[in-house]
This record gives C-alpha cells, sequence and structure tokens, in this order.
C-alpha cells in the first residue's frame, strides 16, 4: 500500500531504475549470442527476472553479480537446450512474444506460459506472421492465448506490412529472421520503438533500419559484447509528472535514456504548456543518454494521437493523470492499444480517476479528460498493473485529502523502489 497526499512545491534531482525494454533484450541477446555478454544498470524488475529464469531454464548460464549487474555466457542458438517445464514468463508480453520469435527457428519444443494477465493478452499478432515463417506453433483458441507451444525448425524469411506500430511484433519477427532463410522485412504503419535495431548491430549482427521498415539477412550470428542499460524515460515519467502536479516544483532525472522512439512523453509535456529541457550526455549500446528537467508552469489541455500514440503508449495513464490538472479538455485517442496491455489501460484509468473526483470519459480509442479539476482523497487499486498503480500514486500530489493505492506490489515490475523515491520528493 502506498498513501499519498497534497505536497509543498519541491525541487529533486534524481535517478531511475534501468530501461525495462533494454534490460530483456541484453538478456536475449546475450542469452543467444556466442561468448559472455556482461550488463551494467540492469533493471531487476519482475518482468527481467522472468527472462532470466527462461533463458537459465534453457541451459544458459547467467550470474546476478548484484542487483544491477549479469553476466550471461552465451554458446549460440544452439546452445539453447529443451526445458524439462513451461517456460513461465510471469507478467511479462515482452518476454513471451519475443521469445516466440527466437523459439521459432530453434529445433526444440518449448511451452510458454504467464500469469492471468499474459493468458488475457492476444498472441495471434506475433503467431500469425509467425506461421507464415514456417514456425509450427500450437495453443488455446490455436494459438490466440497461452498456454502456447512451439516447435522449433527452418523458417523462411517473408515481407510483413504489420497492422499495428508494435516493437514486440517487429522485434519478434527480426529474431525468427535471424535463423530463417532470405531476408525478413517488417513495415509498419508508424514507427515503434527502436530498441532491437539498435542493441542487435552490437552483438555484431547487420540489418536495415529505414523509417517504418527494417530488413535483417537470415543466417547471423551474434557475439557476446558489453551492455550499458540506461534509465527508464517509462519510469522517469511518473517522477517528471510529479514536478507537474505541484505548481513551483522542479525535477531533474538524470542519465536516462533519450532513444526519440520514446521521448513522446515529453513532446506531450510540452505541448501541455511545461517547461522541458534535455541534455544528450553520452550514448549508451547506441542509445541517447541524458538529463531530463522538467518545470511545473500553468498547464493547458492539448490532443494526443496519431504517430505521437507509439512513442508515449506506455505513458498514457500518468499523462491523464497530469491532465486533470491542466485548464481546459485533453483528449487522447488512436490508443486502442491500451486495451490490451496488463489491463485494459483505458477502462482502469478513468475508473481509478474518477474515484478521485476527475471528470474522465472513455472512448473506443481513448479518453477525454476536462482539466482543472481538484482532486479529492480515495482508495484505488493498481489492478495488477504497475503503471495504473504509479499514475494513482502521483494523483495524490494534487490530492485534497489522502489517496491510498493498494497492490503495490505490481510496481515491482517495472520500478522497484518507487514507493521510497516518491517519499523523497
Amino acid at each position: 500500500m502506498i498513501r499519498t497526499s497534497q505536497r509543498k512545491p519541491f525541487r529533486a534531482t534524481v535517478t531511475v531504475p534501468g530501461d525495462k525494454s533494454i534490460s530483456h533484450r541484453s538478456i536475449m541477446f546475450g542469452a543467444v549470442a556466442n561468448g559472455t555478454t556482461e550488463i551494467e544498470g540492469f533493471l531487476p524488475g519482475a518482468d527481467c527476472l522472468s527472462t532470466i529464469r527462461c533463458f537459465q531454464q534453457m541451459g544458459v548460464e547467467i550470474e546476478r553479480l548484484s542487483e544491477t549487474a549479469v553476466r550471461v555466457r552465451g554458446r549460440g542458438f544452439e546452445g539453447l537446450k529443451e526445458a524439462a517445464s513451461p517456460l513461465d514468463v510471469g507478467n511479462s508480453g515482452t518476454t513471451i512474444r519475443l521469445m516466440l520469435g527466437l523459439l521459432s527457428g530453434v529445433p526444440i519444443y518449448s511451452t510458454l506460459i504467464g500469469d492471468e494477465s499474459i493468458a488475457r493478452r492476444p498472441m495471434k499478432r506475433v503467431v500469425d506472421p509467425l506461421r507464415k515463417m514456417g514456425a509450427r506453433i500450437d495453443g488455446r483458441e490455436d494459438g490466440r492465448f497461452t498456454p502456447i507451444g512451439v516447435r522449433g525448425g527452418a523458417l523462411q524469411g517473408i515481407t510483413y506490412e504489420s497492422p499495428v506500430a508494435s516493437a514486440q511484433v517487429k522485434s519478434c519477427l527480426l529474431l525468427a529472421g535471424l535463423n530463417a532463410e532470405g531476408d525478413t522485412v517488417v513495415r509498419e504503419p508508424a514507427q515503434s520503438r527502436d530498441h532491437t535495431e539498435r542493441m542487435l548491430p552490437g552483438f555484431g549482427v547487420e540489418l536495415e533500419a529505414n523509417g517504418t521498415e527494417v530488413r535483417i539477412k537470415g543466417g547471423q550470428t551474434l557475439t557476446g559484447t558489453k551492455v550499458r542499460v540506461p534509465g527508464d524515460i517509462s519510469s522517469a515519467a511518473f517522477i517528471l509528472a510529479a514536478a507537474l502536479m505541484v505548481p513551483g516544483s522542479q525535477v531533474t532525472v538524470e542519465h536516462v535514456g533519450l532513444n526519440p522512439t520514446r521521448t513522446g512523453i515529453l513532446d506531450a509535456f510540452r505541448m501541455m504548456g511545461a517547461e522541458v529541457r534535455t541534455e544528450i550526455t553520452a550514448h549508451w549500446c547506441n542509445e541517447p543518454v541524458g538529463n531530463v528537467t522538467v518545470s511545473c508552469n500553468d498547464l493547458h489541455g492539448v490532443e494526443i494521437g496519431g504517430a505521437l500514440i507509439p512513442r508515449l503508449i506506455d505513458e498514457i495513464p500518468i499523462l491523464a493523470v497530469v491532465a486533470t490538472q491542466a485548464h481546459g479538455t485533453t483528449v487522447i485517442k488512436d490508443a486502442q492499444e491500451l486495451k490490451v496491455k496488463e489491463t485494459n489501460r483505458i477502462a482502469t484509468t478513468a475508473k481509478e480517476l474518477r474515484k478521485l473526483g476527475a471528470s474522465v470519459e472513455e472512448t473506443e480509442d481513448g479518453l477525454i479528460i476536462e482539466g482543472g479539476t481538484q482532486l479529492s482523497g480515495g482508495h484505488c487499486h493498481s489492478h495488477g498493473d504497475h503503471r495504473i498503480g504509479m499514475a494513482m500514486a502521483i494523483a495524490g500530489f494534487a490530492a485534497s485529502g489522502d489517496v491510498v493505492v493498494e497492490g503495490t506490489e505490481a510496481m515491482d515490475v517495472s520500478f522497484p523502489g518507487f514507493a521510497g523515491l516518491i517519499a523523497q520528493l
């Protein structure tokens, strides 16, 4: 349980845990690389630990040197062994979708399962194109849901026009393409996160990335390397939003990833009138890294949609919270993808904010928020969704009474130590 309430203006400089997307990929790519991969800044969240356990079940030696340092001793794709029991991805959609692609080209049998949330999340978006490549996949409702079984083998490269801009779909097919004959090409309606395209060359893989199209040649091998993981901009968004909830406040987050496919939330804050300053100080594993400072000004409502949505899809719950304090109406649209996250985040965000007196309307593809609202105290619940729980905790910074959030164990999925950090603010 977390309890928050209206705060006085504050100034703070903080760091946040490592990027979840990059941490997942560092383990996966290291596990199928030849040689040792050293990872610094790893996110020890529940999802990333699920990825580690899955590869350990397949015989990969993975050593936790500290909370945030990991050593992976890879022996190539051929080093993966058939697991004696199902691979449990826990709550991690990234783990299951990327592993489906990776395992489709490895000549072993694997069964993948997860928690209740994973059992509800759609897998056909990756199963269908993988089957077109020749993958042998079966599962509940013809592979629509877990449990899912994969018998890996020979694959053929394809050109796939993805109906959604999804880094998970794209990365799944690129990983399958590494073991396919010929080229695999993925085209998206808008550019999604490009961590896979940025990281694979560091492991010795050649690919061509051109905006919304990525091409990879089959038959390539990976070589172990060193990975330094930047702070997660999605986690930083909650801390930056805290400053926007309390007029006169300012927060700086240091050493955070500033990949332009991930910084849509900063653009949204600027559109609302916040003062946002960024400074790139380094590049780690081909990712721009630096500092972000946000100061609270008078905020106003905006319309968020189109190509901006894939760049801030995970931050929409906290964006909705900030919108309650912006004058006027904020419209969030083109965000149907929110319905198939850990929860239906459109419905859950609206439900929990209404408990605090916010004026929020659900639409088919987003939310309409009437801003300038004095939030009240109340009891909220994460519903097992880390981003919902953290968003409601930040809502308490502008509430007239205490906001109590239940189900806070979900926050460990992406932000271990969240409660302690916001207490410091």
